[in-house]
Order: C-alpha cells, then structure tokens, then sequence
C-alpha cells in the first residue's frame, strides 16, 4: 500500500529525515514512536502528500505520487487518504453530518448519496443520535469519532493519524484506539499513526521507532 525509498527532507540547512525507507502493506495497523524531533511528523505530512518530496520516492496504492501535478494530487489525496489529527479541525458552523460529508463533496459526490454514506458511519460510531449537532455540542471524545467518520468517508485506500488521542482523556482515549482496532478488523482499514500513547503504539500489528530522522 505504501512504498517510501530513502525518502530525506531538510529545512534549510536543518536534515529531518535522513533517508527513511517505509514499506507497508494494505490492512496493517502500524504505529511510529519516538521522541519529539525525532521527524515523526515531517514523515506523516510526507506520507500524506500535504508537503512535497525533496528526495526519494513514495508509491501508494500503485501510484508514484511525485509525479503527479497539483491538481492530480488533491484529487489523489481527497479519494485515498484520511487524516485524523490530535485537534480534530472540525468546522465550527456545520453540523456533525455536515463536517463528515465534505470531503465527499470536494469529491463530487451526490449529496444525498454523501449523506447516506454519512449517516452509515456516524451510526458505526455511535453517534446517530449527534448528526445534527455542531461541534460545540459534542464531547471532546465525540468530536474526535466525527473526525474519525470524515477521514473514513470517501472509502480512503490509508488513515494517517497524528496523535489522535493526545487531546483526549484516558477514558476517551481507550475508546478511540479501540475504535481504530476495530476499524481496521472488520473493514481491513490500513492505519499509520504517530503517537506518544504506549497503549496505542502496542495495538499495532507492528511498531517502528524513529530516532534522528531514522526509522531504527
């Protein structure tokens, strides 16, 4: 599903990957760890085609991203890829539903097929019942599951997620990493999430560690 090949990136004069080789295959749960600086971040962000590749090469899902223009990647990007980050970025002026069903509108999708779709995915996350709320309405636990739901709606090929639990409680937490197990399970969702949380880090089918802008 995903292919990176000594992938470096530097910040002027400053090295942050230093040659990072990542092959992952589609269903797998994996988490990175490593401490701060450690260029955790910076290789999400890469994975995740929100910034472009200095050096190496990234295929995803058969697909050789570097060589694909603007416009093709966010059209790439909006189909194969979710995100869910620590802050969940919701919109503080849409409802639940209305945060879900966006990126299936950049998609195209016809509204009421998006909605049907967003509705199918609130209610495997408990949330039927808060479709029509807006942000401000929810928990923090539910806002990140409403997150969860949006990364989820357009069937991405990769979730990507950065310290998805980091702004929540422990009950919370637990709820959301199980969510991601089952996630993963039953729909075969492939993850890649950075986190500090051992509990998270240890669900994954498999840990990697980086250090120094390596993956060691």
């Amino acid at each position: 599903m995903i292919k990176a090949n000594n992938i470096q990136y530097a910040y002027g004069n400053l090295e942050v990957l230093k040659g990072v080789n990542l092959h992952i295959k589609k269903g797998e749960f994996v988490s990175i760890t490593g401490a701060s600086g450690a260029g955790k971040t910076t290789l999400l962000q890469l994975l995740g085609t929100l910034d472009e590749i200095q050096t190496g090469s990234l295929i995803i899902n058969n697909k050789e991203v570097n060589t694909l223009n603007q416009k093709e990647l966010a059209n790439f990007r909006n189909k194969e890829i979710g995100f869910v980050f620590q802050f969940h970025n919701l919109l503080v002026e849409f409802t639940a539903l209305e945060n879900v069903c966006l990126p299936a509108f950049i998609a195209g999708t016809d509204k009421k097929q998006a909605e049907e779709k967003g509705m199918e995915l609130l209610a495997l996350l408990g949330l039927t019942d808060r479709a029509n709320h807006k942000p401000d309405e929810l928990s923090g636990g539910e806002q990140q599951r409403v997150a969860v739901a949006r990364a989820l709606i357009n069937s991405p090929s990769i979730i990507l997620a950065d310290e998805p639990s980091g702004n929540l409680d422990s009950k919370n937490a637990e709820e959301l990493h199980n969510l991601f197990l089952k996630l993963n399970k039953e729909l075969g969702q492939t993850f890649v999430i950075i986190t500090h949380n051992k509990e998270l880090a240890n669900l994954g089918s498999r840990k990697l560690e980086m250090k120094d802008g390596k993956i060691i």
